[in-house]
């Protein structure tokens, strides 16, 4: 197994390097997330991918791949945050050297499609890596939650606690307390990778899975398929993030996606959380990904502990 490496803390006036893996972010919205950071108190560098457009891609697989390798070996840089997610980081993977990452380890914050991202950086180098909002977050408006955890959990605390918020309150679905490392992201990108070279080992883990924009059906389908693989076997935790904008057909598919989740996950009598503030919803918390978690799934305030801070 790889050896484990957390990055080093954010610290005030850090330099963050900004990429754009995936599809490209509008200028405007680019503009506007980077006042947020610089609000802060920190110093933004823009990558050359977020200047680049191939369709709908921020560039060429190459050009974007240069450009997180760029941010990685420039010794100047203290985190790389990416732009927005959308699709193509998996013609980015293999174009990665993950020695070099692993040599000049630092933070590294995405969700969505750059689950691909996070998951292969953590596997490959042992690079802690961070499930987070992007610049696509703070380009639509800033939210207090998402800049407090950003903080708390990058800036070297133990015992960091997450809880959800009023506007997202955090559901109980099977009550528990279990710890382990935490996998996962983006529900469609962690099925992209079953069956490869890729996938996730999932067991003794706490997983976390969100999505987006699917039928309740196709939910399901996604679910079973997990569970099919074997990959819900052995692990000790599930956290489901926001499932956002789940559609539903003209005759009802009658359940609910919480529903579904108990279905499928009832019987593996392991603590789970659903609705938790990560994802694509407006409250996005910052989650290690490949770090030890505990998740209390308690009825009246389901939350996770962080108990040995990610950085250093």
């Amino acid at each position: 197994m790889t050896e484990q490496i957390r990055p080093r803390e954010l610290k005030a006036g850090a330099r963050i390097g900004i990429v754009n893996p995936a599809y490209w972010l509008e200028a405007d919205r680019l503009q506007r997330a980077a006042g947020v950071f610089e609000a802060q108190g920190y110093e933004l560098v823009m990558g050359k991918s977020t200047g680049l457009r191939e369709n709908k891609c921020a560039g060429s697989p190459t050009q974007r791949a240069e450009d997180i390798m760029a941010m990685f070996e420039d010794s100047s840089i203290d985190a790389i945050i990416c732009a927005r997610g959308g699709y193509g980081v998996n013609r980015v993977l293999p174009l990665l050297d993950y020695d070099i990452i692993r040599a000049n380890p630092k933070i590294f914050v995405g969700y969505s499609d750059i689950t691909g991202l996070l998951s292969s950086i953590a596997q490959k180098s042992g690079l802690i890596t961070f499930h987070g909002p992007m610049l696509s977050t703070y380009g639509k408006q800033t939210i207090q939650y998402n800049l407090d955890v950003f903080h708390r959990v990058l800036s070297g605390q133990d015992k960091v606690i997450i809880e959800s918020t009023v506007d997202c309150p955090a559901r109980c679905l099977s009550p528990g307390i279990a710890s382990g490392p935490l996998w996962g992201g983006n529900l469609t990108l962690v099925m992209e990778r079953l069956a490869t070279n890729d996938q996730i080992d999932t067991a003794g883990s706490i997983l976390l899975i969100e999505d987006i924009d699917e039928k309740l059906y196709a939910f399901e389908r996604m679910m079973l398929h997990l569970k099919n693989s074997g990959s819900l076997d052995r692990i000790k935790g599930l956290v489901v993030g926001e499932m956002l904008e789940m559609g539903d057909s003209p005759t009802p598919f009658g359940k609910t996606a919480d529903e579904i989740v108990l279905d499928v996950c009832g019987d593996l009598e392991v603590p789970i959380i659903s609705n938790f503030p990560c994802g694509h919803g407006d409250y996005q918390a910052t989650l290690p990904i490949s770090h030890e978690v505990e998740i209390h799934a308690d009825e009246n305030n389901p939350h996770i502990l962080i108990p040995e801070s990610p950085v250093c």
